[in-house]
């Protein structure tokens, strides 16, 4: 199986992107999925979140009080806290979920992730692929999806690395520029382009 890992600044287009790579016949895990499901699952994890945000971190029936642990997280800045306690055991998450998905027969397999090139597992894709778009499309583009303001979108774009410098990490950059499907025909032609590195092995 060939192993993408994608990423990009929030409304660049990256999700747009893996749902065409979805329909071509990938198999795409999402992190911000990923994390919430270790949040339910992983025993450890729970214990951790219960330590440091309180018995409120999970409802009385065990499931994740999501609005309650946002609140904590991002309104009081303890995303930090958070991202220490899950992001140590994604590496190995992934793997799985990458074999388990290469068994049931897929050919291409994608991660999509935020703090994608901040992680500790980058050698384990075969190619890394950045989604890039000016900062008026993100704007317009999240404004339109979320309904939220200019300040709300600009603040978040602001907590967020500055992709554009990340180019020398990676190895395709998707250059969201045009229209909708001026996009989607450059995300299927990147992923013919693995399924030929695939059918090489």
């Amino acid at each position: 199986m060939v192993t993408v890992g994608i990423t990009g600044g929030i409304g660049s287009g990256k999700s747009t992107v893996c749902d065409v790579w979805s329909g071509m016949g990938g198999y795409v895990l999402n992190a911000d999925e990923l994390a919430k499901e270790l949040m339910v699952n992983d025993q450890e994890i729970r214990r951790q979140l219960v330590n440091i945000f309180g018995e409120q971190t999970y409802t009385e029936s065990g499931a994740l009080n999501r609005t309650y642990l946002a609140k904590e997280a991002f309104q009081k800045g303890r995303v930090r806290e958070l991202n220490a306690i899950v992001h140590p055991r994604m590496p190995a998450a992934v793997k799985k979920h990458m074999r388990a998905a290469e068994e049931q027969g897929f050919e291409v397999g994608i991660y999509e992730a935020a703090l994608l090139l901040e992680s500790r597992q980058l050698d384990f894709f075969d190619y890394l692929v950045l989604v890039l778009a000016d900062e008026e499309k993100r704007l317009r583009w999240v404004r339109q999806r979320d309904g939220t303001s200019v300040g709300e979108v600009q603040d978040r774009i602001d907590k967020q690395r500055d992709y554009a410098k990340a180019e020398n990490q990676v190895d395709i950059v998707i250059r969201n520029e045009g229209t909708l499907e001026e996009l989607k025909e450059k995300a299927a032609d990147v992923f013919r382009g693995f399924l030929a590195v695939r059918d090489m092995r």
